[in-house]
């Protein structure tokens, strides 16, 4: 039986996401409490891999047993799981269903903050006053469509396609003091929304202006983009899946 465990985790406190030789990861403290619970080894696929700091607010797995899952195992898991680490919900679904395959689309937050404040660090980038965040927005509606997004992806990385297709890409000012960058997109590339957000942190200083940053998409080149924005800013929040998944 296939099913797929929703699940959240702080990423300031893994070497991300996915399963490595060396640091603590998501993947192998939840694959440790299913193992401890189900008495057998039960492998995670990811919906996608975050980088070390990067936080999830909602991420999606699939995994596979052959017996039946006690009725109250996202409890016993919680139970065993450290607290940057807690599960929303696990449904069943089609045999067939893919985490990552299947989803339809992804939704990032990349929330900045100008005021020293320690408690907003954990999810917060603090950043310096004066960005001009109408400038930012006008350059990011360059990102929307279906595109080659190369300059914004880490190099050397095994993805088959550079392209994606982003659906919302725009700042949004919460208050005087904080504000997040929100973008949608059909898929993303290593290290792409962390590449996109330090590129318009370059726009909105005003040493960018929206034909530099087309000409930066157009370069296709990692080097004529910004530096990465720093990695605790970001949250993964939303993944969707078509309906007929669950329908079983």
């Amino acid at each position: 039986m296939r099913y797929f465990i929703e699940f959240a985790y702080r990423g300031t406190d893994f070497h991300g996401s996915q399963i490595q030789p060396n640091g603590d990861t998501v993947q192998a403290s939840l694959e440790s409490a299913f193992a401890t619970i189900m008495r057998e080894p039960v492998s995670l696929t990811f919906a996608g891999r975050t980088d070390a700091g990067v936080h999830a607010e909602k991420m999606i797995a699939h995994f596979d047993v052959m017996k039946d899952i006690p009725a109250n195992l996202g409890a016993r898991l919680n139970n065993l799981l450290p607290n940057s680490i807690a599960v929303h919900s696990i449904r069943p679904v089609i045999e067939l269903a893919h985490a990552r395959f299947d989803a339809t689309s992804r939704t990032y937050y990349y929330r900045i903050t100008t005021r020293k404040d320690p408690f907003l660090y954990i999810n917060h980038a603090r950043v310096a006053e004066g960005l001009d965040f109408d400038a930012m927005n006008a350059a990011a509606q360059r990102l929307l469509g279906k595109q080659d997004f190369a300059s914004f992806c880490r190099a050397h990385t095994d993805a088959r396609t550079t392209i994606c297709d982003v659906r919302e890409a725009r700042w949004i000012e919460e208050n005087e003091t904080e504000a997040y960058f929100v973008i949608t997109a059909d898929r993303f590339l290593r290290n792409m929304v962390r590449a996109i957000v330090g590129t318009l942190f370059e726009v909105g200083r005003g040493k960018m202006d929206e034909e530099a940053f087309d000409d930066v998409i157009a370069a296709r080149c990692r080097c004529c983009a910004g530096h990465s924005a720093p990695a605790e800013g970001l949250s993964l929040v939303e993944i969707t899946y078509p309906e007929f998944i669950y329908n079983i």
